[in-house]
């Protein structure tokens, strides 16, 4: 009696239960497909060892210009330790060369007393300071000034690499001499990554997507690639988009050193140290900036007259899987990444006229970028109708603003008609034969489309591809 029971109840149950999951099936259909929208770039702003803002950098990069110079102890920023520690660390340091922001008043300078030491700013890191320096410069270059409810359209998406290592390293030091209550309530929201986007959007009330990639030096790419796909879904009409670094430190330069990720035959010579490309290439130059673009939906861009120096058609993203700092020999990461790019862009491959490499001056990853650019681009590479170069001889490596500087670069390229040269480039890898050269000097040429690559430690890889406005 009581097993039939239970064996009535267990089969009711069952019944009702695939009743309603076969009702919800019935009830949801598939989601709304998601609209294609166009996203163009219609605002830039920048900090770079070359100057503060869009038109100094650019005109010292394409005349040839260099913002590498000798380090000194002061640039370690160790003012917690004594002198005599100071001096020690920096002997230890096997690089002593960097690509640092100019500071200063003048015109091209970036404003110390305006961005970190004002009573509004205190709180702020240096990463912070030049994303906030940036996005002011591109804001006012789109001419947006949203109303309420426009700040709910439109969103931020700022990454970094590595944030203040230099505020850690002074709160370890009250820790290891027992001043914890000397710690600044400021220091956690110092060094948080995703702060530089979150001053951005509380200065300004940006209420849409509030986003931070920290994917190395990859990071400014997957940043602007990241705010057009939501531009493109519907999540905004407007995004501010870019990359931040500031880590010219001692713990940052001894770390890297340790690496033997940096370059140290030319300490003497700073200028010639960051050589893409070149036979005597032996590590990359760390440097610091940011660089912030404005992006819009087109329909809206044009409703309001926007200026519009590009629009964003592709946008590439791969992991090699392989190595925590090396690329994989056959450069299947970079390859997928400028594949996917491409594919997205709808494009051919003829019709790409100009990449910035993402090429940092090491031996090993600037052999195996261009073997995939040649890979992937195969006769129309070796044409001499796709022009190349690598301007990170000009700025160093700027980690994770890098991504978003030199996208800046191809768009500035695709609208001044002007591809940028590779510095230091005086005996050219053997992988360049057969019409695939890097420039050597700036090029007056007209430029459809523009690949920006960008690679970082733990094989993450980003591509974006440009193209002339609409």
């Amino acid at each position: 009696m009581v097993k039939s029971y239970w064996s009535q109840f267990l089969r009711s149950h069952f019944r009702i239960k695939r009743s309603f999951s076969s009702s919800v099936s019935q009830v949801f259909g598939p989601p709304p497909r998601a609209p294609q929208r166009r996203v163009v770039v219609t605002g830039l702003g920048m900090v770079t060892p070359l100057g503060c803002g869009v038109e100094t950098t650019w005109k010292r990069l394409v005349e040839g210009g260099c913002g590498i110079r000798a380090l000194t102890p002061e640039d370690l920023k160790l003012d917690v330790l004594d002198r005599e520690t100071q001096l020690h660390t920096f002997d230890q340091l096997t690089s002593k060369v960097a690509a640092m922001v100019p500071c200063g008043d003048n015109a091209g300078e970036f404003n110390e007393e305006l961005w970190l030491n004002s009573k509004e700013h205190r709180s702020v890191a240096r990463f912070i300071a030049y994303a906030l320096c940036s996005t002011e410069e591109a804001l006012k270059d789109a001419n947006w000034i949203p109303t309420e409810k426009e700040k709910e359209r439109t969103g931020v998406s700022i990454g970094a690499g590595i944030g203040s290592i230099s505020d850690i390293l002074n709160a370890s030091q009250m820790v290891c001499e027992k001043h914890l209550r000397r710690l600044s309530p400021f220091f956690v929201p110092r060094i948080l990554i995703n702060m530089a986007a979150g001053h951005v959007s509380m200065k300004y009330g940006f209420k849409g997507p509030n986003h931070a990639a920290v994917t190395a030096c990859a990071t400014g790419a997957h940043s602007v690639g990241d705010a057009a796909r939501m531009i493109q879904f519907g999540d905004a009409d407007i995004m501010i988009a870019g990359g931040t670094e500031s880590s010219i430190d001692a713990l940052s330069i001894a770390g890297f050193c340790r690496l033997r990720a940096l370059s140290t035959k030319r300490n003497s010579v700073p200028q010639e140290a960051s050589r893409p490309f070149d036979c005597g290439r032996d590590g990359f130059v760390i440097g610091e900036g940011s660089g912030v673009m404005v992006l819009e939906e087109l329909e809206h861009a044009q409703e309001r007259g926007a200026k519009i120096y590009a629009e964003i058609r592709g946008y590439g993203l791969s992991g090699d899987a392989y190595h925590i700092t090396q690329p994989h020999n056959d450069g299947r990461g970079a390859i997928l990444a400028m594949t996917h790019a491409l594919k997205q862009s709808g494009l051919h491959l003829d019709q790409v006229d100009y990449i910035n490499a993402h090429a940092t001056s090491t031996p090993l990853g600037d052999m195996i970028e261009a073997n995939a650019i040649k890979s992937v681009f195969s006769d129309h590479a070796t044409s001499g109708a796709l022009a190349l170069s690598s301007t990170k001889g000009a700025t160093g490596h700027l980690l994770g603003a890098a991504g978003a500087v030199e996208a800046i670069f191809a768009v500035l390229a695709i609208y001044h008609g002007i591809v940028p040269l590779t510095l230091n480039l005086s005996h050219p890898d053997p992988i360049f034969r057969d019409g695939f050269m890097p420039l050597t000097v700036s090029k007056e040429m007209l430029i459809r489309a523009a690949l920006s690559n960008s690679f970082g430690f733990g094989g993450t890889n980003a591509s974006l591809l440009f193209t002339s406005a609409p």
